[in-house]
């Protein structure tokens, strides 16, 4: 997905003014940020007719906290130049390569303290239920008590 000058003259007044000895003009940036964008590939993997990737991304790192980045996307989008489209990937730990030794350390086989409570006692947490103001209300609700209120009336 790459951007004509045509297109880019509609959104690049959003873009900073280039100063210094700059290699790489801002259309070819904007193209290489949508090549990135479309390929999902590492920075590294830019090709070379975009400039040296390292210098594409020191530009993009500086721009995007400035949010330049951002307001160029919401302009790409709004002139109906780029559509960004949103895909959802779900992935089940069965189908998910793990690297061996990202298992964990061995673990020890003895019994634990806290997993039989018999043996030791009362287990070392314990968790009790609270209740809200609301359901303190409703439990003592005067209007649904079969005890007679103190006063005597009724």
């Amino acid at each position: 997905m790459e951007i004509t000058r045509e297109q880019f003259a509609r959104v690049g007044g959003l873009l900073p003014v280039q100063r210094g000895n700059v290699r790489i003009d801002n259309y070819t940036f904007v193209n290489a940020v949508l090549w990135i964008v479309r390929t999902g590939c590492p920075w590294r993997d830019l090709p070379a007719e975009f400039g040296n990737w390292y210098s594409v991304y020191q530009r993009f790192s500086r721009w995007a906290r400035a949010g330049v980045i951002e307001r160029l996307f919401v302009a790409l989008q709004t002139e109906r130049i780029v559509s960004v489209g949103v895909e959802v990937l779900a992935l089940d730990s069965t189908s998910a390569k793990v690297h061996p030794h990202g298992h964990g350390s061995l673990k020890k086989r003895g019994a634990r303290p806290s997993a039989a409570p018999g043996e030791d006692g009362t287990p070392k947490f314990m968790w009790y239920p609270s209740t809200t103001a609301l359901s303190r209300r409703s439990i003592s609700d005067p209007g649904t008590s079969t005890t007679p209120p103190k006063d005597g009336s009724r």
